[in-house]
């Protein structure tokens, strides 16, 4: 996600760790089911995995923003927000997450719509790339990975998956999701700024991420959560823009 405004190195790495601790937590809560059904070791085996995932998709995800954004010549630095976060894990306890931990803000008194969309697109296309590595990893490294992926999340894999590939498997899931979830064109999401921008660009990487969740849900399991996901989001897009900052 991408907003404006920001600066202040320590206190960007104390808010950055900050939302990623707390968007790990609610990965590992909303991937385990919930707050209600979910035992206490289950959360300990998924919490590092969770952790691992979410550093490597969200914080990489924020900073190719910002890094964007200062090639532009904007001033830019992340903020985490107390409500985003309160709403990352208040979801995640009924086993789904709507992930607003906090945003990169940018400043930029002269910032094009091409720019906007340039430093919006970066975010969702980091997480293409740590997607594309861990899948080729995986089907590298572990017999039938691709096929796995699926069991992994609903837990149905065959017995004797190892540790590692169950990480690969949410590191992959993780990334696209979050990819999914910050290109919906709603406020303050990156997908709103790259609609408004280029209209074809925004379709092209709709229908990519679409194809990419296919490769690791099955279609039967994913249309009904990404329904749920949007309406939900479009709810909370209104109160975070009220409340957020």
């Amino acid at each position: 996600m991408q907003v404006t405004y920001g600066s202040g190195l320590s206190r960007e790495v104390e808010d950055i760790l900050i939302a990623d601790a707390a968007l790990s937590i609610g990965f590992a809560l909303a991937l385990g089911g919930g707050l209600f059904g979910l035992s206490p070791g289950a959360f300990l085996y998924l919490l590092p995995i969770s952790f691992v995932a979410v550093s490597l998709s969200f914080i990489l995800h924020e900073l190719m923003h910002k890094f964007v954004a200062q090639r532009f010549g904007a001033m830019a630095a992340f903020r985490k927000s107390d409500s985003g976060i309160m709403i990352t894990l208040v979801t995640s306890m009924f086993g789904f997450l709507i992930g607003l931990p906090g945003a990169t803000m940018i400043y930029a008194p002269h910032f094009t719509r091409k720019e906007e969309g340039y430093v919006s697109l970066a975010g969702p296309l980091t997480n293409f790339a740590v997607f594309a590595v861990f899948f080729a990893l995986g089907s590298l490294m572990f017999p039938g990975f691709g096929r796995n992926v699926t069991g992994v999340l609903f837990g149905t894999a065959p017995a004797g998956i190892s540790y590692l590939q169950v990480a690969f498997s949410f590191i992959v899931f993780i990334s696209i999701y979050l990819a999914f979830f910050n290109m919906l064109p709603i406020m303050p999401l990156d997908g709103s700024k790259v609609y408004r921008w280029n209209k074809p660009v925004f379709a092209g990487m709709m229908v990519a991420i679409f194809l990419l969740l296919t490769v690791v849900v099955p279609l039967f399991a994913l249309l009904p959560g990404l329904v749920f996901i949007l309406i939900i989001a479009l709810v909370m897009s209104s109160l975070y823009r009220r409340v957020l900052f």
